[in-house]
């Protein structure tokens, strides 16, 4: 489903000529329209912008009504416990939605990206914001640097998926999909020998202590308050309660995603090759510019 708006753009056009039907709606649309929207469909994916995870309780609700087989959310992140992350309380509060209605489900994570968890390399030259994300090491000297959390290469999701949403085992589960467990001092290791950068990449590094993500979550939610759609104050935000899940609390790890009840997609799909993220490095440094890996939208 896509907007009228973006009916004819090229990525669009793109999936219609690879024989995908194309079908015109809005996330806003009402209850009716969105039922008309679905007939005939058994797979609802949802793939929305962070800001619009709660406009997806009305197409949630239409589908139950026409009766999908499956819907899938807006997740896409990796796993945790509500109360920590803002933005994962919403998808939270969707899941309980739909789990209330009845309507048949999988969620789905995906750890965290591979593309971003990579320091960038010296020769890069992004905005400030993202030189600071790439090199960050949050609790330097202590456990949080070699919690071994769980990547994704962002581009091999979709391969999982296809699996996922025709498996019966799947529905009404949650599942985690992952590629690679990396601490971020092994990380870090990484980026310096495989970018060839060595102790240069090293002189980047930015130490940041549990205590300053706490405060970094404190001044972000201030930024929002005040305006509320500063980008920069939502960067912040959002970029320091997934450091302090990740490195702190340890919640994107193998170890807590088997306690939340998730199926594990490589238990399931033992046949799909997996990447590491050194053969991922790999790629990563030899890009003319790396940072069109890591963050595709490069205005923030």
């Amino acid at each position: 489903m896509v907007r009228a708006g973006s009916a004819l753009k090229p990525e669009t056009l793109a999936l219609r000529d690879a024989g995908v039907e194309i079908r015109i709606g809005d996330l806003e649309d009402d209850l009716e329209q969105h039922m008309v929207t679905l007939q005939g469909v058994y797979v609802l994916i949802s793939a929305v912008s962070a800001f619009a995870l709660d406009k997806q309780e009305t197409i949630i609700l239409a589908a139950k009504e026409v009766g999908v087989g499956r819907v899938i959310p807006c997740d896409w992140g990796t796993p945790g416990a509500k109360g920590v992350r803002e933005l994962h309380d919403q998808k939270l509060a969707i899941r309980e939605l739909i789990q209330e209605i009845g309507v048949p489900y999988t969620f789905i994570d995906v750890g965290w990206w591979m593309q971003p968890y990579l320091p960038l390399p010296v020769r890069s030259s992004p905005e400030f914001t993202l030189v600071k994300g790439t090199t960050r090491v949050v609790g330097p000297g202590g456990a949080a640097t070699n919690v071994r959390i769980l990547v994704t290469h962002r581009d091999h999701i979709g391969t999982f998926v296809a699996r996922i949403i025709a498996d019966p085992r799947t529905l009404n589960k949650a599942v985690i999909i992952w590629e690679d467990q990396v601490s971020q001092n092994d990380a870090h290791e990484i980026g310096a020998r495989v970018s060839g950068d060595g102790d240069k990449m090293k002189e980047t590094f930015l130490d940041v202590t549990p205590e300053e993500l706490l405060s970094n979550i404190e001044q972000g939610k201030a930024m929002i308050a005040k305006e509320a759609h500063d980008m920069h104050g939502h960067l912040l935000l959002r970029r320091s309660e997934h450091r302090y899940s990740l490195h702190v609390l340890g919640e994107n790890t193998l170890e807590n995603t088997k306690r939340l009840g998730y199926l594990d997609a490589r238990e399931l799909y033992p046949d799909i090759r997996t990447t590491t993220l050194e053969e991922f490095a790999k790629e990563f440094y030899a890009a003319e510019d790396p940072t069109d890996l890591y963050y595709p939208n490069r205005k923030v």
